[in-house]
C-alpha cells in the first residue's frame, strides 16, 4: 500500500503540467477572441509568439511555486498564501519583461501556480495528489481572499474591485476560494466525451458558456458577457464545428470581446483531468 501511494504521489510534476497546459491553450485554433495560431482575437498588443516568450519566461517559476508547497507543507494553510506571494509577484515580473509589459498570463500564474504550490503542499504533508485534493487544498490557502481583497475595499481601485462592487463578480479570487467549482462541476463531468483538439474545445464552450467572465465585462461589460454566454450556449445545443467556431471568432473580434478568464480555466481543466 505504501509503495503504490508512493507512486501515486511520484506520477506526476505539476509543474511541467501547468506549462504543457498553457501550450496546449495558446496553440488551440479557432480560438473565439482569443490569441491563437490563426489571428490575434480582439488583441492588438499580444500574437502567438509573444504568449510562448511569455510561457517560456514563467514556465521556471511554476517549479519553484511547487518546490515552495513541498517545503512550507507544515505551516498553517492561513499563512501559506502569504509565503508564495512574493514568488508570485516575480513570476508576474518575469512575464513583463519577456512581454515589454504586455499582460499575457497573470490570470495563468494565479490559477496555475495556486495549483502547483498545493501539489507541493500535498506532497510534503504525503498525501494523495488528485484533482479534489488539489482543488480541497486551493480552497483552504485561499480561505478569506474575496473578504480580504475584494469586500474590504470601499474604494475600488482595480478592475476585479469595481466588478465586485458593481456586479458583485469574484472572478479568479473566487473561482479559487471555491476550489474551482465551475470546472469541477461544468467541464471534468464531460472532459471524456470527446477526443483530441475536441476536447478542448468542447471544454473552452462550455466554460464560455457559463464562467462570469471578468475580461468580458471589462471589454463589454454585463451585454458583452451575457453575448458570448448566449453565443456559446447556442453551440453546445445546436451542434458546432470548427467553421462555427471560426463565425464565433469573427463576432467576438468585431465586438473586441476577449474570455480571456475562460482560457485561464481551460489551462487548469487540462491540469485537474490529467491529475484525476
Amino acid at each position: 500500500m505504501a509503495g503504490s501511494l508512493a507512486t501515486k504521489l511520484a506520477r506526476f510534476d505539476v509543474w511541467a503540467l501547468a506549462a504543457t497546459a498553457l501550450r496546449l491553450e495558446v496553440n488551440l485554433t479557432p480560438k473565439p477572441g482569443l490569441v491563437d495560431r490563426a489571428n490575434n482575437g480582439s488583441h492588438s498588443d499580444m500574437d502567438h509568439a509573444l504568449f510562448l516568450r511569455s510561457i517560456d519566461a514563467i514556465t521556471p517559476w511554476f517549479r519553484v511555486f511547487e518546490k515552495a508547497g513541498f517545503e512550507y507543507a507544515l505551516k498553517p494553510a492561513s499563512e501559506q498564501l502569504r509565503l508564495l506571494r512574493p514568488a508570485g509577484m516575480a513570476c508576474e515580473q518575469a512575464m513583463f519583461e519577456a512581454t515589454d509589459g504586455v499582460n499575457t498570463h497573470k490570470g495563468g500564474i494565479f490559477s496555475l501556480g495556486l495549483i502547483c504550490f498545493a501539489a507541493g503542499r500535498l506532497r510534503g504533508l504525503n498525501r494523495l495528489v488528485c484533482a479534489q485534493s488539489v482543488c480541497q487544498q486551493v480552497a483552504e490557502i485561499c480561505k478569506g481572499l474575496v473578504a480580504r481583497e475584494l469586500a474590504s475595499r470601499t474604494h475600488a481601485a482595480t478592475a476585479g474591485e469595481k466588478q465586485y462592487q458593481q456586479f458583485g463578480l469574484t472572478g479568479a479570487r473566487g473561482e479559487a476560494e471555491l476550489g474551482f467549482p465551475t470546472i469541477r462541476q461544468h467541464v471534468l463531468p464531460y472532459w471524456y466525451q470527446e477526443a483530441g483538439e475536441r476536447r478542448f474545445h468542447h471544454a473552452l464552450l462550455r466554460l464560455m458558456a457559463i464562467n462570469p467572465d471578468s475580461n468580458l465585462v471589462s471589454r463589454g461589460g454585463i451585454d458583452g458577457l451575457c453575448y458570448v454566454q448566449e453565443y456559446a450556449q447556442t453551440l453546445l445545443k445546436n451542434g458546432w464545428n470548427i467553421a462555427r467556431l471560426q463565425e464565433m471568432d469573427k463576432a467576438l473580434i468585431s465586438r473586441n470581446l476577449s474570455p480571456g478568464g475562460s482560457a485561464d480555466l481551460l489551462a487548469v481543466s487540462y491540469v485537474l483531468a490529467t491529475l484525476g
